[in-house]
């Protein structure tokens, strides 16, 4: 792994008497896809807030390319290189997908020679620049899927924070995502993926942390994390290792 890009080091936060998140440490390497996984209520969007500047942290530290950015808020991250996609896709309805995009180019970056070639060049790394002029509106769940990862790459991050982009797909769906995020990838741009379909964090992840009840409890290589007695009890189960 190289230096890391991001360090997350104690990171909790309360709810009044709720551990929400407690005590989460990992690092992710500037050319690192890393799987963040867990039950449903395990902390994982919690964290994602904290790290993306949506929540402050009741305590820990997050730094990002050697520089503290515990609290920092959303836009300030933005401008350092840190994107991310949300669970709930809300693009503006009533534009283009290229305005939708456009506006991620003219977000953080305050200069660009050519925002629409941009905002294009964009759409077509997310194979949707034959959508370009259609109303984000009348997207398919897919394709409003990929205007989501489109808008966050459009700001030009070096860590992405994807937030079940496949959540409500089909296989042929999560495949296309999945080809889309290696390229991501080999672009030069790190992931930090939540995600529940399995077979798809477990092939593109090189590494996976695991959480439950707002602790990580495992972090390992893909097939260690699987084959983890705690981690089949709290998460994985039975179904996964193909058993009734």
């Amino acid at each position: 792994m190289s230096a890391p890009l991001l360090q997350v080091r104690g990171v909790s936060r309360w709810f009044g008497g709720l551990r929400a998140v407690d005590e989460v440490s990992f690092d992710l390497g500037a050319d690192e896809i890393v799987g963040l996984i867990g039950p449903n209520g395990a902390g994982k969007t919690t964290l994602f807030e904290t790290i993306s500047g949506f929540i402050r942290p009741t305590k820990g530290a997050i730094s990002f390319d050697g520089r503290d950015i515990t609290g920092q808020p959303p836009h300030r991250l933005a401008r350092l290189g840190i994107g991310r996609t949300f669970q709930i896709v809300q693009p503006f309805r009533d534009v283009s997908v290229l305005q939708n995009v456009i506006a991620g180019v003219l977000g953080p970056n305050r200069e660009t020679a050519d925002p629409p070639a941009e905002a294009m060049a964009v759409l077509t790394r997310v194979k949707l620049d034959h959508r370009a002029a259609a109303l984000a509106r009348n997207l398919s769940l897919p394709e409003k899927k990929r205007l989501e990862i489109a808008r966050a790459l459009a700001t030009r991050p070096r860590l992405l924070l994807l937030d079940e982009v496949m959540a409500g797909l089909n296989p042929a769906e999560i495949d296309e995502i999945m080809v889309i995020l290696a390229d991501i990838r080999r672009g030069g741009i790190a992931l930090l993926i939540v995600e529940h379909v399995m077979r798809a964090i477990m092939s593109l992840s090189d590494r996976i942390v695991v959480m439950a009840n707002g602790r990580k409890i495992a972090e390992g290589l893909p097939a260690a994390v699987a084959a983890d007695p705690a981690v089949i009890e709290a998460y994985l189960g039975r179904r996964h290792h193909g058993t009734a």
